[in-house]
């Protein structure tokens, strides 16, 4: 699974909070309202709609946005959850480990009491 750029995150960061598909103008114009991740701000307000669908494009190659064509403009919205693209890239850097005993043993021993709760009441479920 490829990584993500920081516009690549942000645009998908905007469509994991929405139900709903939307045009690359309101992405835009949602980006524009969007602090740093610094938190200092970003100048996005020039971002052009052509950039947006650059990226959008992209995103849509990499398989993580779908494209409503029977639409103009053409609507845009995530393919999976932001849960299911984390477990997917998990399960990627999990797999190609050669010692996932060895991973798996690191990971449990940095998650919190809490999370480490969660985990065995998921564990017991199945």
């Amino acid at each position: 699974m490829a990584t993500l750029g920081e516009l690549e995150r942000a645009v998908m960061d905007l469509l994991w909070e929405r139900p709903e598909a939307i045009t690359a103008n309101e992405l835009r114009d949602l980006l524009s309202q969007r602090p740093a991740a610094d938190g200092r701000g970003t100048d996005v307000k020039s971002l052009a709609v052509t950039t947006v669908l650059t990226v959008l494009s992209r995103l849509e190659k990499k398989g993580l946005v779908e494209r409503e064509r029977n639409t103009r403009p053409h609507r845009y919205q995530a393919v999976t959850s932001r849960a299911e693209h984390t477990a997917e890239l998990m399960l990627e850097v999990l797999g190609s480990a050669p010692d996932r005993e060895a991973v798996l043993a690191r990971f449990i021993g940095t998650v919190s009491d809490g999370e480490a709760e969660t985990l065995r009441k998921l564990l017991g479920r199945s």
